[in-house]
């Protein structure tokens, strides 16, 4: 239970966009609102941006959603950045002494503009990097990182009162750039799907499913190179998610050279509804990637029933330590031979591990429980309560 012994809190979440192809945190953000929303004394509002010709304020009656339009330019953006900055501000001076301002991700405009807010007024700042810490993410494009390190997210970030990390492994990255600032530990949390009868495909074949964006940090190119290898008859894999940057043309030259064109299905976008179905579907979930800060899709499968191959570049150990999926090196070997693995597995056997990696989900990955422990972290950032014991500090 939350002990607000000064009254409401009222938290101010600022992220660049919450359409699903802008990946895991446009679901998880929401539903942490929601979730807060939901909790006595807590007032939530989600400021963001969409690329439309109309803005608007909506709910779903436990927290408000603030759109700032913009028309796909830069100046557009900058417009609707300008207009997020300004309404935040207001809002947090007229709240002053009970709120916090919850930033999701660095390096975009909006990410400096809630910062800059935050550092007028005094407001309590919690950041969730989102990943944008992780080696992987600060080496891809490194140049024009390291130019905005220098010229102001260095000195962002120096104002920041608490990061959240939704792993370990996520908030051990933070303190090594030598971010001296505390790191609370929640994971993201995961509405549990009702259990349902696992559906096959009509071709007969089992089920091998990719559910994320189509972008060179998921691996798909080492899932192609290693599916070469293993070649398992009777098994199909199937590849959903948006094509970012143009790398599903990437993808589909690697399987066209490969000769497994008979074997990989790339179906798209899918809704969250398809996307429960092709979960369902599944035999087998691979996330081959090289960085995530937590993987939500992981969780995803794993409420399914669905066991899991990922790499250790996913915070996903418990895999291991709870038998319900293969966490391995980063590679085209090991992901072969997690593969071969998987496939030589009786329906029986993955249906045993499907039911661990469940349990798994239930017990530790509530959004009950992650909601309550992040309004006790904000009430902790206002002097309102305990410093919870999942906070580490430098």
């Amino acid at each position: 239970m939350v002990n607000l012994r000064k009254g409401r809190m009222d938290i101010f979440i600022t992220i660049a966009g919450i359409d699903a192809a802008s990946g895991g945190p446009s679901r998880s953000v929401p539903s942490l609102a929601h979730h807060l929303g939901s909790m006595d004394g807590i007032d939530v509002r989600l400021l963001t941006c969409l690329r439309t010709s109309d803005a608007r304020a909506v709910g779903n009656g436990k927290y408000s959603i603030y759109y700032y339009s913009f028309n796909g330019s830069q100046l557009g953006i900058f417009r609707a950045v300008r207009r997020m900055r300004k309404d935040l501000s207001c809002w947090v001076r007229e709240h002053a002494g009970r709120a916090v301002i919850h930033d999701q991700g660095i390096w975009l405009l909006n990410n400096h503009a809630a910062i800059g807010v935050a550092k007028r007024t005094g407001i309590p700042l919690v950041v969730s990097p989102r990943g944008m810490l992780e080696p992987w993410a600060i080496n891809h494009k490194a140049f024009k990182k390291k130019l905005a390190w220098l010229l102001y997210q260095r000195d962002d970030l120096a104002c920041v009162d608490l990061f959240h990390a939704t792993s370990q492994q996520e908030a051990e990255n933070i303190l090594e750039l030598g971010l001296r600032k505390p790191v609370a530990i929640i994971p993201n949390g995961i509405t549990m799907p009702l259990c349902r009868e696992k559906t096959r495909s009509a071709d007969g074949k089992k089920t091998i499913l990719f559910l994320s964006r189509i972008h060179p940090k998921k691996g798909l190119l080492n899932l192609v190179s290693a599916w070469r290898q293993v070649k398992g008859p009777g098994w199909k894999i199937v590849v959903a998610g948006p094509d970012e940057r143009g790398h599903k043309a990437e993808v589909v030259k690697a399987i066209n050279a490969a000769g497994v064109q008979d074997s990989f299905e790339l179906i798209g976008s899918v809704d969250d509804i398809v996307k429960w179905d092709w979960f369902f579907r599944a035999d087998i979930f691979v996330l081959p990637t090289f960085s995530e800060n937590f993987g939500i899709v992981v969780a995803e499968a794993l409420a399914c029933g669905v066991p899991v191959i990922t790499t250790t570049g996913a915070p996903w150990q418990e895999l291991q330590t709870h038998n319900c999926g293969w966490w391995i090196r980063i590679g085209v070997e090991p992901l072969a031979e997690a593969l071969r693995s998987a496939i030589a597995l009786t329906d029986e056997e993955r249906c045993e591990m499907g039911k661990r990696g469940r349990k798994l989900v239930a017990d530790r990955y509530s959004w009950t429980k992650i909601g309550r422990d992040m309004a006790n972290v904000y009430a902790w950032v206002l002097g309102d309560g305990p410093k919870p014991d999942f906070i580490m500090k430098p």
